[in-house]
């Protein structure tokens, strides 16, 4: 499973994911991509982003999309944020479809 962390994620959420292939956005020298330039260049390379940008799912025709999107909800993008939320983060990952959205929904601040 070829998996792209984008770049609004801590990319030390690789460390949650060694089962997978991953690349962050900075590795992949696509760090400074808009998002539908990134669209573009994740179809047919990568079957599944990582991101945390909640409108990212009502800004593109996921119908068309040849990878599955998990959005990440977290009070602060910090890594012990998502530390917790690593079992669901990897379960969604290993569920999500092809122009399927899955939310991984980490505990609501107080």
């Amino acid at each position: 499973m070829r998996v792209f962390v984008d770049a609004c994620v801590d990319p030390r959420t690789v460390e949650g994911l060694a089962q997978f292939d991953v690349k962050t956005a900075a590795e992949a020298n696509l760090h400074r991509l808009k998002d539908h330039e990134l669209v573009k260049r994740l179809q047919g390379t990568f079957d599944v982003l990582i991101t945390n940008d909640k409108g990212f799912e009502h800004q593109h025709n996921l119908k068309r999309l040849q990878f599955g999107i998990v959005i990440v909800h977290l009070a602060k993008n910090k890594i012990e944020f998502y530390r917790p939320l690593f079992p669901l983060i990897c379960a969604a990952v290993e569920s999500v479809k092809p122009g399927e959205v899955k939310h991984v929904r980490g505990p609501v601040p107080p």
